[in-house]
């Protein structure tokens, strides 16, 4: 019987990420609390946002904003990686770019923890900006998937290609 194995991958789906950005921009348009103060949230590129408000305390709410509609989405905020507020003329902004992949280092921190706290027997591979996970049993994998969703990484991990 051939090997079993599964990919750790760290992607963030667009469309969700798209409606979670439209839906905040409708937020903020709609509140009370945000009239006058011209704060929005617009796409700019495949992974990133930028918020713009008149103050610094407009735009950090807006952001709060942003990551609840993420939440709702399904989109971890490990992903997310906000700026500083900086100010630009009248306004305030923050630029938010979106992680996707996992790093070289990230990819050898987890094979790492696959190797000292996982099961015998199971081998990881770096493949790219992501992990392939192999080994002779299902459940072996299945403990590995459950190690690792206990730890608590810097990155937001996915795990496809279950075989």
């Amino acid at each position: 019987m051939a090997d079993a194995s599964f990919d750790i991958v760290s992607e963030i789906d667009l469309a969700e990420l798209d409606n979670a950005i439209n839906q905040a921009q409708r937020e903020l348009a709609t509140r009370f609390d945000f009239r006058g103060t011209g704060a929005s949230v617009e796409r700019s590129g495949d992974e990133a946002a930028l918020l713009t408000a008149e103050t610094e305390d407009r735009v950090k709410a807006a952001l709060e904003v942003l990551k609840e509609k993420l939440i709702k989405r399904g989109i971890s905020l490990k992903a997310l990686d906000a700026g500083e507020p900086r100010q630009s003329g009248k306004e305030t902004k923050i630029d938010v770019t979106f992680k996707q992949g996992i790093s070289t280092e990230d990819a050898k921190k987890i094979g790492k923890i696959i190797r000292e706290e996982g099961p015998k027997g199971v081998k990881p591979q770096v493949q790219g900006d992501k992990l392939r996970v192999t080994g002779k049993k299902r459940d072996d994998l299945q403990e590995v998937i459950a190690l690792l969703k206990g730890k608590d990484l810097e990155v937001a991990l996915q795990f496809t290609n279950y075989r």
